[in-house]
């Protein structure tokens, strides 16, 4: 059997090695210049550092086997994490429960509150029971309105902006529910896992593994379109490096683009299942890099809880790994979803640069210009879909209307938030459908 793919990222890359694993022949074509999407990796300092901020959590396991299969089981490192929330000019630790207890801007019974709703949340399995809720809705009522308005708040609107009211609980609920396997036993503080030699190795790996297993990735490459015959896809036009576009036939056709890229590559497909794709919007994600000579705070991951700062999150890599892999050099992310119209998104690197450094001199009054040895910007397109309530009844089926062609992006992750584990686990499962239906 012949397969096609669009993307190589962490799902078209995982559907083409589990189909070549089985003995079939699988064609990945990535248009970057590089693998692994938001995991691919650039060098800083002589290591190599993801464009995109990454770890994995305990409850990763399908990545983590992933790993383990392409023998690099070894290189994978579990991490006590230090986690922070910068609130009312002052940075908090918030790792365990008893960091909540000592969070004083709110009062004790709201932090009771908070800490026993959690639990509750955290044991709660049953998903399906949020769907219709909004996460403004529940944790205001339970958890109470000042909880909401200083903890939950801030993390909507920077994750969603001005959709931050209309996110479902059920996000919330994975937030919550899917982390506590990264803790330990009772106040144990949370661990989280990273290869050793970066996600883009573990990526890099995959692909020579696909085509030592008869299969072939192409990076740099173009899909014009995907091919339709009588509703079966039967190819991909696709135009390699230095080539003029040709027509490849396939038995099946995996796309891993997201849902507005895919509607520009197939014919008009049926309204029901066009409206399930346009009926799920998308943030970008803005990242900016600095590499420091100076460690910025002693957190590795740190929510920015003010909403008067222009970003979400910083993730000070080099808190959780070690700096001398990058020359000694301090990395740290700044994080941000915005909308494609918006300010921030529409900056350069320098103005968005120069955006950031007072709010970073109020988190860290220390901090100076001078510290900043160089900085990198990345802007990744269709980066978080907006998850509304019911979302569960509007995702996309795999099979798409047309027969061979499937569909595998992160609108189709749910209930868990996007991620390379589940992007990982979904683009085996598709592989393995596609040799289902095909027999």
């Amino acid at each position: 059997m012949r397969v096609g793919i669009i993307g190589g990222g962490a799902a078209g890359l995982a559907a083409a090695y589990e189909l070549t694993k089985a003995g079939h022949y699988a064609q990945v074509f990535e248009r970057a210049p590089f693998l692994g999407g938001q995991a691919s990796t650039f060098l800083v300092g002589g290591g190599q550092l993801e464009r995109g901020y990454h770890h994995l959590f305990v409850s990763d396991t399908a990545i983590a086997d992933l790993i383990d299969e392409l023998g690099l089981g070894e290189k994978l490192a579990w991490l006590e994490s230090k986690v922070g929330l910068y609130h009312g000019g002052k940075i908090w630790d918030f790792a365990t429960p008893m960091d909540l207890l000592r969070f004083t801007p709110l009062s004790m019974v709201n932090r009771l509150r908070v800490g026993f709703w959690t639990f509750v949340l955290q044991k709660t399995k049953n998903w399906r029971k949020f769907e219709n809720l909004t996460a403004q809705e529940w944790l205001s009522q339970h958890m109470g309105k000042r909880a909401y308005e200083v903890l939950w708040e801030p993390l909507l609107r920077g994750k969603f902006g001005e959709h931050f009211d209309q996110i479902s609980m059920t996000w919330i609920w994975g937030k919550v529910y899917l982390r506590v396997a990264s803790r330990g036993k009772g106040l144990q503080k949370e661990r989280l896992g990273y290869p050793m030699g970066s996600f883009g190795e573990v990526f890099d790996v995959l692909g020579q593994r696909v085509a030592d297993q008869g299969g072939q990735v192409h990076i740099s490459s173009d899909v014009n379109r995907v091919v339709v015959e009588e509703g079966v896809a039967t190819g991909l036009e696709v135009a390699l490096p230095g080539q003029d576009a040709e027509i490849l036939s396939y038995d099946a056709v995996i796309a891993t683009t997201p849902s507005y890229v895919f509607t520009r590559l197939v014919p008009p497909l049926p309204s029901d299942y066009l409206k399930k794709l346009e009926g799920i919007n998308y943030l970008s994600a803005v990242i900016m890099i600095l590499v420091l000579e100076r460690q910025f705070t002693d957190k590795y991951w740190m929510t920015i809880a003010d909403t008067d700062l222009p970003f979400v999150a910083l993730i000070e890599h080099t808190n959780l790994i070690n700096k001398e892999l990058y020359g000694g050099n301090h990395i740290l992310y700044i994080s941000n979803y915005p909308d494609r119209d918006s300010a921030l998104y529409q900056m350069t690197p320098e103005e968005l640069l120069e955006e950031f450094l007072p709010h970073l001199q109020r988190i860290n009054p220390d901090f100076e210009r001078s510290w900043v040895l160089e900085y990198h910007h990345h802007k990744i397109d269709g980066a978080q879909p907006i998850v509304g309530v019911n979302y569960g009844e509007n995702i996309p089926d795999h099979r798409t209307p047309f027969k061979n062609l499937y569909l595998a992006n992160t609108t189709q992750i749910y209930p868990e938030d996007r991620g390379t584990n589940y992007s990982v686990r979904m683009g085996r499962q598709v592989a393995r459908m596609v040799m289902e239906d095909l027999g």
